[in-house]
C-alpha cells in the first residue's frame, strides 16, 4: 500500500505547519499475530506458574469437589497450541509480507543496521541521546532482539512439547519423546521451561515499557499502530 501524505500534529511554530506521511508498516496478520501472541504468553505464563507452584486455597480439596487444576491445565495446553501454529504463521509471514515484516529485518547483515544498534543502545540504555535513529518498522536492535525470542519460543514449545509427551499420545507432542532423555529426564526439561518462563515475563515488561517510551519520544503513533498498523513520519529531515 502506498503511503498517504497528510498533516498531523501542532505546528512547531506559526506559519510552518510540519507534513506528515501516512505509512502502512504493519499488516493485518502481523497484528493479528502480535495480538494471538500476546494473550497466550499472558495465559502460557499464569497457568505455567500455577502448575510448578499451585496456590492452596483452591486445591486443598478433594479431585471430585474441585477440579481447578485440570482446568488450569487445559488452559495451558490450549494456549500452547496456539501460540506454536501462530509463530509457525509468523515465519511464514517473513518471507510473503511487506518489507517491515520481511524476515531479513531481524539480523544485522548491512552496516547501518549495526551502527542502528549502537545508536539505539546509546539512546535506550545508556541515554546519552534524546533518541536514536527513528525507523518506520523495528530499529535493527529490537529486530535483533527478537530473533533471540524466536529462539526462546522454540525452546519453550520443544520443552512443553517433551513434557506434555508422557501424557499424551496426540503426533505432536510425540515427536518430542527424545528430547527428555537427552536434557536428563522430566525434572531437567521442566527446569529449563520454567527458567525460560521467566525470560518471557522480563521481555514483557521490558518491551510494554519500550513501546510506551518510543511512543512518547517519538510521537509517530508507536502505540496506535499496533491496532491500526498505520504510523506517521515527517516530511522534512531537517525538522
Amino acid at each position: 500500500m502506498k503511503a498517504n501524505a497528510v498533516s498531523a500534529g501542532p505546528a512547531p511554530a506559526p506559519g510552518h505547519p510540519v507534513d506528515y506521511r501516512r505509512i502502512y508498516v504493519w499488516e493485518l496478520p502481523v497484528r493479528l499475530y502480535h495480538g494471538i501472541n500476546a494473550v497466550c504468553l499472558v495465559g502460557l505464563i499464569i497457568t505455567g506458574y500455577l502448575i510448578g507452584a499451585p496456590i492452596r486455597p483452591f486445591y486443598a480439596a478433594e479431585a471430585y469437589q474441585l477440579y481447578w487444576f485440570g482446568g488450569v491445565r487445559f488452559v495451558h495446553f490450549i494456549c500452547a497450541f496456539f501460540y506454536v501454529f501462530n509463530f509457525a504463521f509468523r515465519i511464514y509471514w517473513g518471507f510473503v509480507g511487506n518489507k517491515y515484516a520481511d524476515w531479513k529485518n531481524f539480523f544485522p547483515i548491512t552496516r547501518r543496521q549495526r551502527q542502528e544498534i549502537v545508536d539505539v543502545v546509546k539512546a535506550d540504555v545508556l541515554q546519552v541521546k534524546l533518541h536514536g535513529p527513528i525507523s518506520a518498522g523495528h530499529n535493527s536492535l529490537a529486530a535483533f532482539i527478537y530473533f533471540f525470542t524466536f529462539l526462546a519460543f522454540l525452546v519453550q514449545a520443544i520443552t512443553g512439547f517433551a513434557l506434555y509427551s508422557s501424557m499424551s499420545s496426540s503426533w505432536l507432542p510425540r515427536m518430542f519423546t527424545w528430547i527428555v532423555p537427552i536434557m536428563g529426564g522430566e525434572m531437567g526439561v521442566r527446569y529449563w521451561h520454567h527458567l525460560f518462563m521467566w525470560f518471557f515475563v522480563t521481555f514483557i515488561i521490558v518491551h510494554v515499557y519500550l513501546s510506551f517510551y518510543h511512543d512518547y519520544i517519538e510521537g509517530r503513533g508507536t502505540i496506535s499502530s499496533i491496532v491500526g498498523g498505520w504510523k506517521f513520519e515527517r516530511e522534512k529531515s531537517d525538522q
